[in-house]
């Protein structure tokens, strides 16, 4: 009996990211970062008053004021543990932000139709799910750690009119400068930020489209022109490098010669009123320390660069945490159905839009249109059809990767739309013509799956695929890693379909996964689909000739329409039914061959039990 999936994935109302939600997860951590924060910098705000104070019980020439030294040198400690605190919760805070934030945005894209979640380039994807989220998870952590920046200054100008009113007032003269100093970085960074992260995009996605087309390029020996064209967005990206840099460098420059002017200009009204006596030597001292304090206002742009990486950041993350996810009514499988499938009046469209134009019907290129089909359940049915007829999208629908734009799919008597896709995922299997091999083991990566299955279950799925040869000339067997076994297409192919075999469904559907595999192969992979007949329905998407000819039911496809249904024997009367496999078939045997496999009309077709002698041998 099959374990029930431990995961269930509820539909939940849309979620912005946002620095308030964010930080929400961990707010014990944040407050007690703000509390470092602020702690820290009451500490050093009042370590120069308590400083002046000792300088003038010194300067008097009285008893040395043991109190005093020990409360600043209590300050000076307390300063640092509270920075050191404050330090520490910065990392492990942010690690753990980042962590939920990549968790939920996975998720959410997950949940999401993949034509919706996929409609983000790969490798821009993959930069959002990585580098965007880091960034954009360090906004609350920034913002609590902020405190201590803003409250510094403010604090030391407060300190400087209660000690002087003309030396608050000698800082205040440059203070506007300062502030038009700050907001020009905060926007200038924002958006060159902004542009780098865009460029960054742009490479991750052509670098990835180059990983998965390898095989292509090196065949075609187009790796320098591949190359350059990865490259190409460097300039881009060097360029949004140096801006950025440009930005940080002249708010250094105009930082250093602004802040030490209004340093100096500090000091010299307060040695002027010193010099009149209206403050003491310990309250220049402590005048100095403030001043000090209050031009570190320009260490804000620090927290403001990053404060707008992680706006910039987190809008390139809405997308995909608004993204919708599956809908359905909470229903489940008919338990122990048979698997009967039914497509009522299907339609999909490239990039349509479900609210569709002005007659009712979505926008775009059609992909399938109006198919109506009923597959019995235990039985076997070979879709066929060139390239680009809508094969894999029909492999797709009626697995609900992929919702039709109208019409409806049901699996015994139930629409796909209505089940909870965590009891619906359980019941259908998947192999794919190159599948991912998830996992740190040959046995996890079968093992892999809505429930993780048995290493009875996992090496009962390697036979039938045929896997189990090979498997067991790796180093380790089924524990060898994943890294450590170089594995060919028709061998990645084959764990694919053990763990679609390890994880049995009433619905199996195999999109070109038997592409790979050699003639005998497949033979022995289509006797263990054919055992599986009456437990299980089984969609082929089918290149071969022999996967046609052996299933219950074919369905051509033409330019996304239903060109015919029915046995393949009646089907290859068709002189163009002939035509969909004769490309294929004559590279591989030869137009006299494959006829002689196929047969030459509807009534001279090789029984099935000749067809697998000839495979077999």
């Amino acid at each position: 009996m099959r374990p029930k999936p431990r995961l269930r994935l509820r539909p939940r109302p849309p979620a912005p990211s946002g620095v308030r939600r964010l930080a929400r997860r961990h707010p014990g951590a944040l407050l007690a970062l703000f509390l470092c924060s602020t702690g820290g910098a009451l500490a050093a705000l009042a370590l120069p008053a308590a400083l002046g104070h000792t300088v003038d019980g010194l300067v008097d020439g009285g008893p040395v004021p043991w109190a005093g030294l020990l409360l600043c040198a209590v300050l000076t400690l307390a300063e640092t543990g509270f920075d050191a605190g404050a330090a520490v919760l910065t990392t492990s805070t942010g690690a753990r932000l980042t962590a939920h934030l990549r968790t939920r945005t996975t998720a959410r894209v997950l949940a999401a139709e993949p034509r919706r979640a996929l409609a983000v380039p790969t490798g821009d994807l993959t930069a959002r799910l990585t580098a965007r989220t880091a960034d954009a998870a360090t906004a609350p952590v920034t913002a609590a750690g902020a405190v201590a920046g803003v409250l510094l200054p403010l604090g030391a100008i407060v300190g400087l009119f209660v000690i002087d009113p003309w030396t608050a007032a000698a800082f205040l003269l440059g203070a506007p400068l300062l502030v038009a100093l700050l907001h020009t970085f905060t926007r200038r960074t924002a958006d060159a930020g902004a542009d780098y992260q865009r460029a960054q995009s742009v490479i991750a996605h052509r670098l990835t489209e180059a990983l998965d087309g390898a095989d292509t390029i090196r065949a075609a020996r187009t790796g320098a022109r591949e190359y350059r064209r990865i490259i190409e967005p460097l300039a881009t990206l060097a360029d949004h490098g140096r801006r950025t840099w440009t930005v940080y460098g002249r708010a250094a420059g105009q930082s250093a010669l602004l802040l030490p002017l209004l340093m100096l200009l500090v000091l010299a009204v307060g040695g002027l009123r010193l010099h009149t006596g209206a403050i003491g030597v310990g309250d220049l001292v402590a005048a100095s320390r403030y001043a000090a304090l209050a031009v570190g206002i320009g260490s804000l742009t620090g927290a403001l660069g990053a404060l707008a990486r992680s706006r910039a950041a987190a809008r390139t993350l809405d997308p995909l945490l608004t993204l919708d996810p599956l809908p359905h009514q909470g229903l489940g499988p008919v338990p122990g159905g048979p698997g009967h499938l039914e497509l009522r009046d299907v339609r999909v469209v490239q990039d349509g839009k479900r609210e569709g134009n002005k007659d009712g019907e979505p926008d775009g290129k059609p992909l399938l249109t109006g198919v109506h089909l009923t597959v019995p359940g235990g039985t076997s049915l070979a879709v066929v059809g060139r390239s680009g007829s809508g094969k894999s999208v029909f492999a797709a629908v009626v697995g609900r990767l992929l919702d039709p734009d109208t019409g409806t799919v049901l699996l015994d008597g139930v629409p796909l739309t209505a089940m909870d896709p965590a009891l619906l995922r359980p019941e259908i299997a998947y192999a794919f013509a190159r599948p991912a091999l998830p996992g740190t083991t040959v046995e996890d990566t079968i093992a892999f799956g809505p429930w993780t299955a048995g290493p009875a279950a996992v090496r009962e799925g390697a036979r039938a695929a045929r896997a189990d040869g090979f498997v067991g000339l790796l180093p380790y067997g089924y524990a060898t890693p994943l890294t450590d076994a170089p594995l060919s297409g028709g061998e990645r192919q084959r764990l694919g379909l053990a763990r679609a075999f390890a994880h049995p469904g009433r619905l199996l559907i195999l999109d070109d996964a038997l592409s790979g595999l050699d003639t005998v192969t497949e033979h022995h992979v289509r006797r263990a689909l054919d055992e599986r007949a009456g437990r299980s329905t089984r969609v082929i998407v089918a290149h071969r000739l022999s996967s046609a000819a052996r299933a219950d039911q074919v369905l051509w496809l033409e330019d996304g329409r239903v060109r015919a249904t029915g046995p393949h024997e009646e089907l290859w009367a068709d002189p163009e039914y002939r035509a969909v496999f004769r490309t294929e078939t004559d590279e591989a045997e030869g137009t006299a061959e494959a006829e002689e496999r196929a047969g030459a009309g509807a009534d001279t077709a090789l029984p099935r039990a000749r067809t697998e002698e000839v495979e077999a041998r």
